[in-house]
Parts: C-alpha cells; sequence; structure tokens
C-alpha cells in the first residue's frame, strides 16, 4: 500500500497552488486510541472539517494534500527535532503528551518511548513532509514558483495558549519571512474589505513549521498559514459539528483570500499569460 494510501490524501490540481491541511486527520493506528487518556479519545485538539470548509479549493485549481492520522499520533506541523515554534510560550510538540487545555493526552505509563517517537516519524511525519516537498518543487519547475496555503482551524478560547478570544482570521507568514509583504498586504485587503471576521496578520499564529520551512520567498515559493476560528463554522464543543450556516459566511471570504494568493502570483509571475 502506498504512502499515499496509508498517510494522507492528495489530489492534484492545475494551478501554482497547493493546500496543506496537515491536522485534519482523525485516524489512529490500531491500539493508540487504548492508551490515551479518555478526554483525549475523542480528538479535542483536532483541525475539524476543514477539508469540508475548503471544498472549493480544488475548483481553483489547487492541489491539496490532507492528512489522515490525528495530530495526537504526530503533529506533522512540527519539525522533527521537536523545537519549540515560540520559545518561552506554551504548546504542543512534535508527539503531544498534553491536550491543549493542558490534561495528559495518556493514560499513565503509556506514553510512547524514543524508540517509538523515532519510528512515528519515519512511518507517518516523513512521507507527508517527502510528498509536500515534491509537490512544490514540481510546481516551481511548472510555473517558476510556488504557492502554499497551510489550512488550520482552533478552539476561539483555548486559555493555555493564549489569552481571551482569538480572532476569526490569524494569518501568518513567519513574520514576514515566508511570503512577499506585497502578497501578505494583499491578504489583508481581502480581509479588509469584509467586516463578518475580525483578522490579524502574525499575531499569536505566525505559521508553523510547514510555513515557516517551505516559505522561501527568495526563492519563489511563498508559504502562508490561515489559523481559523472554529467559532466561523461550526460548534466547537462535543460532537463538534459542522454548520453549514455558518460555513457558507466565512466561505467566501476564505475564496477570496486563494484567489488572490493567484492573483497576486499572475500580477508578479504572468504564469496564466504563460499557460
Amino acid at each position: 500500500m502506498s504512502a499515499e494510501q496509508t498517510v494522507f490524501r492528495f489530489a492534484r490540481g492545475d494551478a501554482p497552488l497547493l493546500v496543506s491541511m496537515p491536522h485534519v486527520g482523525t485516524e489512529l493506528p490500531a491500539g493508540l486510541a487504548d492508551r490515551l487518556a479518555a478526554p483525549a479519545r475523542a480528538l479535542p485538539d483536532t483541525d475539524w472539517h476543514v477539508d469540508r470548509l475548503y471544498d472549493f479549493a480544488a475548483g481553483l485549481g489547487a492541489s491539496l494534500l490532507r492528512a489522515r492520522y490525528s495530530r495526537y499520533l504526530i503533529d506533522l506541523n512540527r519539525p522533527p527535532d521537536d523545537a519549540p515554534l515560540y520559545p518561552g510560550s506554551a504548546g504542543t510538540g512534535l508527539i503531544p503528551t498534553i491536550l491543549f487545555d493542558g490534561t495528559s493526552l495518556y493514560r499513565d505509563g503509556l506514553a510512547p518511548d524514543a524508540s517509538e517517537i523515532a519510528e512515528r516519524v519515519r512511518t507517518y511525519w516523513r512521507p507527508y513532509h517527502d510528498h509536500l516537498a515534491r509537490e512544490l518543487e514540481r510546481i516551481r519547475a511548472k510555473f517558476g514558483f510556488a504557492l502554499l496555503f497551510d489550512a488550520h482551524s482552533i478552539r476561539s478560547v483555548v486559555p493555555r495558549l493564549f489569552d481571551g478570544r482569538l480572532p476569526d482570521i490569524n494569518l501568518g507568514t513567519g513574520g514576514g519571512t515566508s511570503a512577499d509583504e506585497i502578497l501578505a498586504r494583499a491578504l489583508v485587503g481581502e480581509c479588509e474589505r469584509q467586516n463578518a471576521c475580525d483578522f490579524v496578520l502574525n499575531g499569536r499564529f505566525k505559521g508553523g513549521y510547514i510555513t515557516r520551512h517551505y516559505g522561501k520567498p527568495a526563492d519563489h515559493v511563498h508559504a502562508v498559514q490561515l489559523e481559523l476560528s472554529q467559532r466561523t463554522y461550526m460548534h466547537e464543543d462535543p460532537p463538534f459539528d459542522f454548520d453549514e450556516t455558518l460555513a457558507n459566511r466565512v466561505r467566501p471570504l476564505l475564496r477570496a483570500v486563494l484567489a488572490r494568493m493567484l492573483d497576486w502570483a499572475e500580477s508578479r509571475y504572468r504564469w496564466r499569460a504563460r499557460a
């Protein structure tokens, strides 16, 4: 069975845009659920329904890369050496051992040891990133540049991770390092054209490992993360139901953000003119 079948799902589009969804997965390998503490078995920290929310992305020509497995198995948006993304701030690691609220993820004595962690990196983390890197290189070879959009969501209130309510739209470009500044300003402009959602650029969430590692504007690879408040499209409490009415209010803005990335690239690289 291929890595695509076992670790992620991938659908190739015809535009120079790759949408990555590293935290949408809900599967667990056999036996892992039995090792989790009771509160963790509902997978509360999942980026719930993000693939359903972005159901318009394929229509824009985007390629879609979606994780199958839960971030509780391994966090695909963390570096393989588990270096902290936000030194000095609370967070979760490559192999989480606590939930976002700080409670234990595993039952006593059942957390993975070093050997199991290494195996998870090899079996689950590496194939996702190998494919992501190859696809970005394919896009860049074809168009002369590549766009990467890392799609995430999170509960609107997580006291351990941030104070108060998170803005609805949290754009991140690694503090300005992962995407052209003009592109970032264009995306902020799209947010300014609407009044349904509040927003911020490079606030509490500046982009995780994927955005920071693969975004290299000098090499014409531009990466943007969007951390979306789950209150904008779903019910934040179990069973974490999708709300189509809410989703249809935020989808136009999300679509506008992806379309603006492609429009900016047309102005910068003239890719449509060469197609």
